[in-house]
């Protein structure tokens, strides 16, 4: 390749398609995180409605859906390093799309069970394709924050699924829909679902407006090559030093994430009395504000420090904001709900930091033939040890060690500080072991 083709095949694709791609992607990380939350709100109605009990409600909010999601990740990420990512993502929408108005629709617990198995498929599909997409649309010093802003959709999605979900549901409820085709004669929670559902058709259109970037190569020349699975393989393995450290850390700090978002609003209850409505509204508006804080944070931060100390100051930031995050280790030991409340914001801030500018760091440490695997082990491990350990591990504690339910603060400290205190750990020995890779980017083509 002569000199004037290698540069215009390096060339960064125009700031304005690529923040384009950023907008789209963030609002179908809403989109996605709302499908996804959207059943906590409709328990009741969906139990009644089929006839279920709350452990089943319960399979349906957790199993059907974190189980599959964690596991379809990984083969899903290792696709979006072979075919086109846009491709995979439009797959991906158009599954949980038709999923949701599967479970509008459901007529049994089965049915639904299954709609939301693919549900768990198609939002799966969606990280490791555009994580892999924007790695590709943004140089390393600013790759922190365009990915951030794609993370923080799914922060916000989390509290739209309470507001969207709520606002849709009191509108079937008063007849808005009476008179819709296809629409009218279902219930609150159906219509919900289905309205939902068909806002994905939208999704996909906005989808097709973004164009697939050309992937880097890390190869000299400039030419892409479609690494076997055997390589790639070999590629993790090869920088095991620094990734192996940084998975295991993002997972355990995970745990912390899935605890106190599930306990926090049980402590507030049974130590200090607080009112359902009162801790929703408080826990809903502290969680998305500190995660957006931390995602805008750092990634700005992962990035300037990127442009200074390459790769390294990534993962030094990553560090830093998890060392930091001792103010909500201690939570069990808040004497109020304002610094119970200090300490769940305080953490939700620093983990989302240190988790954006970790996945980040995971980019620059990878090749292109290896980033969407790579997203998809960060969500196999968060998904599976965050999820089991960090909301079943305080129930265990709080029902077979200290047999009194107010004690769940304390079953919270006794979870979070040994996992907090390892993942510091492994942070500061990935940034460590960061030292020894050739770039300060990108890592070597093995």
């Amino acid at each position: 390749m002569n000199a004037s083709g290698l540069e215009r095949s390096t060339a960064w694709p125009s700031p304005i398609r690529a923040w384009f791609a950023v907008g789209v992607f963030a609002i179908a990380a809403v989109l996605s995180y709302t499908d996804r939350q959207i059943l906590s709100l409709l328990v009741d109605p969906i139990r009644t409605t089929l006839s279920i009990t709350d452990t089943q409600v319960s399979l349906l909010q957790g199993l059907a859906f974190a189980l599959i999601y964690s596991f379809a990740g990984l083969p899903l990420g290792r696709v979006a390093d072979i075919w086109p990512r846009r491709r995979i993502i439009l797959i991906g929408v158009s599954l949980w799309t038709v999923a949701t108005l599967a479970c509008g629709l459901a007529q049994s617990f089965g049915a639904l069970f299954a709609a939301r198995v693919f549900v768990g498929v198609g939002e799966a599909a969606l990280a490791p394709a555009v994580v892999s997409m924007l790695a590709d649309y943004f140089p390393p010093q600013r790759r922190g924050t365009a990915i951030g802003l794609f993370l923080m959709g799914m922060v916000i999605g989390g509290g739209a699924a309470i507001g969207i979900g709520g606002g849709l549901l009191q509108a079937a409820d008063n007849g808005v829909f009476a008179h819709v085709p296809l629409l009218g004669h279902l219930l609150p929670w159906r219509t919900t679902l289905v309205v939902l559902g068909l806002s994905g058709f939208v999704m996909a259109a906005l989808i097709l407006g973004v164009r697939e970037p050309r992937r880097r190569s890390d190869a000299s020349d400039g030419t892409q090559h479609r690494w076997p699975l055997s390589q790639v393989i070999a590629g993790f393995v090869e920088r095991r030093g620094v990734l192996l450290p940084l998975y295991v850390a993002m997972a355990l700090m995970s745990i912390g994430d899935f605890g106190l978002l599930s306990w926090t609003p049980a402590l507030l209850s049974r130590r200090f009395g607080m009112d359902p409505g009162h801790i929703g509204a408080l826990i809903g508006a502290t969680s998305i504000v500190a995660a957006i804080l931390g995602v805008l944070g750092g990634g700005a931060l992962a990035d300037r420090a990127t442009a200074r100390n390459g790769m390294r100051g990534r993962l030094v930031i990553a560090a830093g904001a998890a060392t930091l995050a001792l103010t909500g280790v201690v939570i069990g030991f808040a004497g109020s709900p304002n610094v119970t409340m200090l300490c769940f914001g305080a953490w939700t801030l620093l983990s989302t930091a240190a988790g954006v500018a970790g996945i980040v760091a995971v980019q620059d440490i990878v090749t292109t033939e290896m980033r969407g695997l790579s997203v998809g082990l960060v969500s196999f491990g968060n998904i599976l040890l965050g999820l089991g350990g960090g909301a079943t591990l305080p129930a265990i504690l709080t029902d077979h060690v200290f047999h009194d339910p107010k004690s769940v603060g304390l079953s919270l400290t006794a979870v979070i500080a040994p996992a907090w205190i390892i993942a510091v750990v492994l942070f500061w020995q990935a940034a460590r072991a960061a030292r020894v890779l050739r770039s300060p980017n990108l890592a070597a083509t093995p």
